[in-house]
């Protein structure tokens, strides 16, 4: 096991994967290494659904902190293609917390769950000693939708196009320059750039534009070891080859400038709300498309092709031992 962030694939193969349960019929798709959802058979329809820990940073400030909780706890479920309907959460609080920051806390929640039509149907709400920030508890996201809706996380095909919204990046910039901004050393202006990139760390409207917009046949949001983890956990569990190059994926302002100061591999480095597409090549236009419509940048940046690994350049690329933005937070912390 790692010493910092998820388990890796060996781990989870020899521990987790062979101890799972009941086996049940209405099970479609279950635990993998790499794979963010599961989906049960409901009949006509399936339910999609994830689990993820809760995390608030006091120091981004409590309304901040909370949206990007929030739309964590979503993503994994929203690149299922099937927009998110439910969602169980508990907070286990350090006692410090107030009731005002608490309350800031459920209003973002409730906000944002608004506007993207879900619904809080259970949970648990406690303060305890021995809980502290920023991990406070965990939250399990359903999207309730039609079977032929369903975009598996399994499901690039040889021929499809590889996309990528966003770029790599953009969580070394907009959390970590935002959550250290005292002590960047960089110019105002890059480090005002790097902050707005805040908000771009959600792939949950990348996700549902794109569905909607085409044939999508598997989408991963490049959360720990970013986009080239990513792109080897889509191949791996696809069982195809994916050939893709740097040169045409979205660079956001102030994402260089942030991982050259923390010494990172912006490639290597997570960065929530990037997310990666194989779609239909006759959709790629299409789905670019409405991205662009929204606000959304991305770019085409490889193909799927029958064979196995990620090439980059022609050159392979292996999954990244850990994540180093892992290290950096670790590091900044202890200064404040």
């Amino acid at each position: 096991m790692t010493e910092l962030g998820k388990i890796d694939r060996d781990f989870f193969d020899e521990h987790i994967y062979p101890s799972l349960g009941a086996e049940r019929e209405d099970e479609l798709l279950g635990p993998k290494h790499g794979v963010d959802f599961g989906v049960i058979d409901v009949g006509e329809h399936v339910v999609a659904l994830a689990t993820d820990p809760l995390s608030i940073l006091p120091e981004l400030g409590f309304e901040r902190s909370a949206w990007f909780a929030f739309h964590v706890v979503m993503s994994d479920v929203a690149v299922s293609g099937l927009r998110p309907t439910h969602l169980a959460v508990d907070f286990n609080l350090p006692p410090e917390i107030t009731d005002e920051e608490f309350a800031t806390v459920w209003r973002t929640f409730d906000r944002e769950a608004k506007k993207l039509g879900v619904s809080v149907v259970t949970g648990h709400t406690a303060r305890y000693a021995g809980c502290q920030y920023p991990w406070v508890g965990g939250a399990t996201t359903l999207a309730v939708g039609k079977k032929d809706d369903l975009v598996r996380p399994d499901g690039a095909r040889p021929g499809d196009r590889i996309l990528v919204t966003k770029g790599p990046g953009v969580e070394a910039a907009g959390f970590l320059v935002t959550l250290f901004e005292e002590h960047i050393d960089l110019p105002s202006e890059t480090i005002e750039r790097a902050t707005e990139r805040f908000y771009d760390m959600s792939p949950v409207e990348d996700a549902l534009v794109a569905a909607d917009a085409g044939t999508v046949t598997a989408m991963h949001d490049a959360t720990e070891c970013g986009i080239h983890g990513a792109l080897v956990e889509m191949a791996r569990a696809a069982a195809v080859r994916f050939d893709v190059t740097h040169d045409d994926v979205p660079i956001l302002p102030g994402v260089l400038e942030a991982c050259e100061f923390f010494d990172i591999d912006p490639w290597e480095s997570t960065t929530e709300g990037t997310l990666l597409l194989s779609v239909a090549p006759e959709d790629v236009e299409r789905i670019l498309g409405a991205l662009a419509n929204v606000g959304i940048p991305a770019a085409e940046m490889g193909t799927v092709c029958e064979g196995d690994g990620v090439y980059v350049d022609g050159s392979r690329i292996e999954h990244p031992d850990v994540d180093p933005s892992w290290q950096v937070f670790a590091e900044y912390a202890d200064r404040d």
